[in-house]
């Protein structure tokens, strides 16, 4: 039997999207992958998003927004979305060696923050390590941080932070950067950010409560030295989880798939919502719109072949 709506992603943006179209009595089913939740399932404590007046830890805000979508009888299938051909339609899936067809897709896997690869960071994600100042920022206030990175984003993190904590170290491992001149003009005027160059991130201390300190390594004369922060932002980029479409849909040159009018790809049929289609904002509630934008747009599509 044809789905009608397929949702594959379990962040904000398909939880959002599967909401919307329950209740449009769609039916939608979403293929969770191998991350249910997304990126926030990695955080601790989220104040942004709306609705909650005290802080809530990121796997209860997914946790919460799943037991609302299975209330409104969404479908949620534990396994990844392996191959897809949306050459012609019905649009066709496989979810490991399951083909299906559906009506539409709303693609919502989001994009997987890049990561310096040292011990233990996994263990003190949320606990001195983040992947987004402004999610974070807001529980480092008056500390001191560390920024690792060298473009854009770690000259727009940098500026971020300054304004909430007492110092920002911007660590890149080489003299020059690839940030737009512009913005890294705005950082070296900004006397709470200290440039460290070029040195580069190689291990990571810790005691009982997170994250104490990062030895660095001086990428010409090989010294190494300890600097002790309270957290360490990791500015290096995203990589959007478009592989498994971009055959089919149209991306960006970094992976990010293109959008038109809100949320339409390339393909009619075919939507995309959250991180994977978002190389800006990259916030939950901004994906949580991008899931609704998807789901009342799927549904007109929908609508418009009776």
């Amino acid at each position: 039997m044809q789905q009608l709506v397929t949702i594959i992603g379990t962040g904000p943006a398909g939880l959002t999207a599967a909401i919307y179209t329950a209740r449009a009595a769609l039916k939608p089913i979403i293929y969770a992958g191998l991350q249910h939740g997304g990126q926030l399932t990695t955080t601790t404590e989220v104040e942004n998003f709306p609705g909650f007046e005290a802080p809530i830890l990121g796997p209860t805000l997914m946790e919460e927004m799943t037991k609302q979508a299975r209330r409104l009888g969404v479908e949620i299938v534990s396994e990844e979305i392996s191959k897809v051909d949306f050459s012609t339609e019905p649009l066709t899936l496989w979810a490991g060696d399951k083909q299906f067809t559906s009506t539409t897709a709303i693609l919502a896997v989001g994009a997987t923050a890049r990561t310096l690869g040292l011990p233990h960071e996994a263990e003190l994600m949320g606990r001195g390590l983040s992947t987004c100042a402004t999610c974070d920022g807001f529980f480092y206030r008056d500390k001191k941080v560390m920024v690792v990175g060298g473009g854009d984003s770690a000259m727009e993190e940098s500026l971020y932070l300054s304004k909430i904590c007492s110092e920002v170290i911007l660590v890149h491992r080489r003299d020059q950067f690839r940030a737009s001149p512009i913005m890294e003009a705005r950082a070296r005027k900004n006397d709470k950010i200290q440039f460290l160059t070029p040195y580069q991130a190689i291990d990571l201390q810790s005691d009982r409560r997170g994250l104490t300190g990062v030895k660095v390594e001086h990428q010409v004369s090989h010294k190494t030295k300890t600097i002790n922060v309270d957290g360490l932002f990791m500015a290096i980029g995203h990589t959007p989880n478009s592989a498994v479409f971009s055959p089919y849909v149209d991306t960006d040159e970094h992976g990010y798939i293109k959008v038109t009018d809100f949320t339409r790809t390339n393909i009619a049929a075919v939507f995309a919502a959250g991180d994977i289609s978002d190389p800006h904002f990259k916030q939950a509630v901004t994906a949580a719109g991008m899931g609704c934008q998807a789901a009342l747009q799927a549904q007109r599509y929908i609508e418009a072949l009776a």
